[in-house]
């Protein structure tokens, strides 16, 4: 194999494992940046929503406690019907992001747990130390980021609808039945769980990943280019010079000029070197042929 092609396969390899792992890294970053930014999403979103719970809980509810003719008045102190009336005016312009309150026993029937969501629940009671939980889940839709938090009892007063139906507001008990009662003071219930969808980000995250290895992949070839142009000006065309000139020198043709010195390069003073043998090659052979005669 001739210089230029060992000296390409060396870049070739090198630049290889380059680009290998510039994409690696940063596919691994784009994608993790975009998680992190949708999980960032679905926390403002989840902080809204509990926004509007903590103000159903502390300033409706205490002044409709005793107001039970207009049932839509008397929802509106429930802090999950505050909570996803305002997620039904998020969803007016994000339909594709989610919200649920669920809960192993529930007062509306609508909102127990699927199997994931039960295993969350779960999870918060066995440890109650545990703030917050995320993931990934594949759905039909695509790739869904969740963030969950739990539900826990925290206030007394919250027991007054979700200790017996007997305690319960009699409209809640007319609507709901017999389902959401026997909580306990502390007690974690259920979970409120946000959705936020990954498609579009982790789209953007690919598209800036096949723009960005286009990029480096372009920036490796005009490089491989200029070395190859370089290597070819510098070294590889004076080589090739040289090597002709003395393989003619070796049959005998002293009228061959002498190898061009210009640079103080390597291959300069390697010229050098030969013009010197080949000169002492010249005045030997010029001794040697008068001798004979």
């Amino acid at each position: 194999m001739k210089l230029r092609g060992k000296f390409n396969s060396m870049l070739l390899v090198v630049f290889g494992l380059a680009l290998g792992a510039s994409g690696y890294f940063s596919y691994q970053q784009l994608n993790d940046n975009a998680r992190d930014e949708v999980l960032s999403n679905a926390g403002v979103l989840m902080e809204t929503i509990l926004s509007a719970r903590t103000w159903a809980v502390n300033e409706v509810g205490p002044n409709l406690r005793e107001t039970e003719e207009d049932e839509e008045m008397l929802m509106m102190g429930i802090p999950a019907y505050a909570a996803n009336k305002v997620m039904e005016a998020v969803q007016k312009r994000y339909p594709e992001y989610g919200y649920r309150e669920v809960a192993l026993n529930p007062t509306n029937v609508k909102h127990r747990p699927e199997d994931w969501e039960a295993r969350i629940i779960n999870g918060f009671r066995g440890d109650a130390t545990k703030e917050q939980e995320w993931g990934v889940r594949e759905t039909s839709k695509g790739p869904y980021l969740y963030l969950a938090r739990p539900i826990q009892i925290k206030q007394s007063g919250c027991l007054g609808c979700h200790t017996t139906p007997e305690k319960a507001p009699p409209k809640m008990v007319a609507i709901y039945g017999d389902n959401g009662y026997g909580w306990k003071l502390k007690e974690i219930v259920g979970a409120q769980i946000v959705s936020v969808p990954l498609s579009v980000p982790i789209a953007n995250a690919q598209r800036m990943f096949t723009t960005f290895m286009g990029t480096l992949t372009g920036v490796f070839v005009a490089v491989f280019i200029l070395l190859n142009l370089m290597l070819t000006a510098l070294i590889t065309s004076r080589l090739s010079e040289m090597a002709a000139i003395a393989d003619e020198i070796s049959k005998g043709n002293f009228e061959m000029g002498e190898f061009n010195e210009k640079g103080n390069d390597e291959v300069a003073q390697l010229s050098s070197a030969f013009n010197r043998m080949r000169r002492s090659l010249v005045k030997a052979m010029e001794f040697f042929n008068k001798q004979s005669d």
